[in-house]
């Protein structure tokens, strides 16, 4: 059902569906369901609501003036289909919505002959002057607001029309429509009959009967095929006088025209725009443009068309930009959104350190969970937590698994301090979640993160349709970075760096940012390469559990393992304070083999499963 407002001057219109569930309120200040042009109506004025096909309604309490229904005010009232309730100078009806048909013949307009089709070239408006000018602009004028404040694409086409009624004082109606006539480039034209044509919002400037039938065949036209605005005019049928014909979309309607939007915020989107000759000659509508009768009001809709595609396009632009802004530093940004945007997301290989980050804890939370929602915005968090550190240290986001973020450095622009700053965001992360994990009542309380990072060749790139675009990253590097992730739980240390990643912080990163230990030369489960990893730990401090000398310890303990001097290494590790974990695995393999090396071993400690 439709409810359709109309004041005492033409221009005074508009027509909205209303919803099945719910209510809507009628008023100066009510968005889609404002009526500006009525005077007597209040802030909120009518609550609306409908009861199958029938409408109930309820005047504001706060409302001062009434609402008159059958000539008498009342406080509630009832409308089925055709009936109407007034107030001021406005009446309010109800109506079933018309159905939107195309006709066989594809006029539109049952058997009207086309005596007239011209397709309008752009440049054959530039430089006319409006003739009202003032009454034009103003109208135009309220465009930016119009698609600014429309709250979605439905509530968008009502306002279009409305203005473009208000704008274009020749139609009897207006539609913003679609048209999709398919093939490809330098097939056969496909016919009208079979183009796919919609009609996404109409109105009209009168109520009245009758299906809108507007011209399938000049909508595909103009915005399939012309890519132009096409004028179409029809003759009158011929005949005895029948006495007043009723208004009808198709008794009264002489000629139409259909201007394209174009822009990728507007998929095959046009401007229909329809009308009678009034008692106009309808040789002034076949005239040169410079005696036209038609031209204001097509160098209107081309004006308007122009606007709203140049708008919308901004409006998609941003979107991507948000889309983007979620996965890319700042300054990634700025090249993103320059000229050579779409050519730097291309896919290739290049040197990146990829940094892989899990939430420990999210298994065991959702076993226990009475409320799965609340453990899904705990996760956000956290992993909001892990993003903002990624990007605040020049990284991207290639993908969320789950409960963990995969972040990288090194593309698309080239960044030298690559490995650097991803263990500066890796520090960041687990500085976060310590401080969370001394309060209690913070909703991360109780997770805990695993980090692993490595460096080397990978392929980075974007993939998908623009306003789709998925940022990947693929290569042995970014498999290493997940195992170095599941091997932190064996090692139980919170952050895991390769062997080049380590090369590169202790020969760019001062010792009071960031520091490396050697941990051990491991041969990960399921694979036949071993491979050293090394433990990333904060600078030294008081909150710290390792001094430098304690590192130093360490790492003398591990020459004297891979030397096969397991007494040595065993006493070393004993200086080493008894609350660092990482010394764990070494200590317990050494006492394991009673200090002593087993027959041909290799220095390798094989580990026995993924985590």
């Amino acid at each position: 059902m439709i409810l359709i407002a109309q004041g005492s001057n033409s221009t005074e219109s508009w027509r909205r569906p209303l919803p099945s569930a719910g209510t809507v309120v009628i008023g100066r200040e009510a968005g889609a369901w404002a009526v500006p042009w009525e005077p007597f109506l209040g802030r909120r004025h009518v609550e609306l609501a409908l009861d199958g096909e029938r409408l109930k309604g309820r005047r504001v309490a706060a409302a001062a003036n009434p609402v008159f229904r059958a000539g008498k005010p009342v406080e509630t009232f009832e409308l089925e289909s055709g009936e109407a309730f007034v107030i001021g100078r406005t009446v309010f009806t109800l109506a079933n919505p018309s159905t939107r048909t195309f006709s066989p013949s594809g006029s539109g307009y049952g058997e009207k002959v086309l005596v007239e089709s011209r397709t309008v070239m752009h440049h054959e408006l530039d430089g006319m002057a409006f003739r009202d000018a003032p009454h034009r602009l103003d109208v135009l004028s309220k465009l930016p607001d119009v698609i600014s404040s429309a709250t979605d694409d439905t509530d968008l086409f009502a306002r279009l029309t409305d203005m473009l009624l208000a704008g274009v004082r020749r139609a009897d109606a207006v539609a913003i429509v679609t048209a999709r006539a398919g093939g490809a480039t330098g097939d056969p034209p496909v016919p009208a009959s079979a183009a796919t044509v919609k009609v996404l919002h109409w109105d009209r400037r009168f109520v009245a009967e009758g299906a809108f039938e507007p011209s399938r065949r000049l909508i595909v036209e103009a915005c399939d095929r012309q890519k132009q605005t096409v004028l179409h005019v029809w003759s009158r049928q011929e005949g005895p006088a029948t006495g007043a014909e009723p208004f009808t979309m198709r008794g009264g309607i002489d000629w139409a025209f259909c201007t394209p939007v174009h822009g990728d915020g507007c998929p095959g989107w046009g401007i229909y725009v329809a009308g009678g000759f009034d008692g106009a000659d309808a040789q002034t509508l076949l005239a040169p443009w410079d005696a036209n009768e038609l031209r204001d009001d097509l160098k209107f809709a081309e004006l308007v068309a122009d606007i709203l595609g140049a708008l919308r396009q901004v409006h998609v632009f941003r979107e991507r930009q948000g889309v983007f802004r979620r996965f890319f530093s700042p300054g990634v940004m700025s090249l993103l959104s320059g000229h050579e945007g779409p050519r730097a997301l291309e896919p290739r290989e290049t040197d990146i350190t990829v940094l892989f980050c899990d939430l420990r804890g999210f298994s065991k939370t959702v076993e226990v969970a009475d409320d799965l929602l609340a453990v899904l915005n705990r996760v956000s968090t956290a992993l909001g937590v892990m993003t903002q550190n990624i990007l605040q240290y020049r990284g991207a986001i290639a993908d969320f698994l789950g409960d963990a973020a995969l972040g990288f450095w090194g593309w698309p622009l080239s960044h030298p301090g690559k490995a650097e700053d991803a263990c500066r965001a890796a520090l960041g992360i687990r500085a976060a979640f310590e401080g969370i994990a001394r309060d209690p009542k913070h909703p991360l309380s109780g997770f805990r993160v695993g980090i692993g990072i490595a460096s080397g060749r990978a392929v980075a790139g974007g993939i998908g349709p623009p306003e789709q675009v998925k940022i990947t990253v693929f290569g042995p590097v970014v498999n290493l970075a997940s195992r170095l992730q599941d091997m932190t739980k064996l090692l139980r240390v919170p952050i895991l760096i390769d062997g080049a990643t380590a090369a590169a912080v202790r020969s760019h990163t001062s010792p009071d940012v960031a520091r490396v230990r050697r941990l051990a030369k491991v041969k990960p489960y399921g694979l036949e390469t071993p491979i050293e990893v090394a433990e990333l730990i904060p600078p030294a401090g008081p909150e710290q559990v390792l001094t430098n000398d304690d590192v130093a310890a360490y790492e003398a303990a591990l020459d004297a393992f891979l030397s096969e001097d397991w007494n040595e290494a065993y006493k070393l590790l004993h200086q080493v304070p008894p609350d660092d974990r990482g010394k764990d695995m070494l200590t317990e393999f050494i006492l394991k083999y009673n200090r002593t090396p087993p027959t041909n071993w290799n220095g390798v400690i094989p580990l026995g499963s993924k985590g």
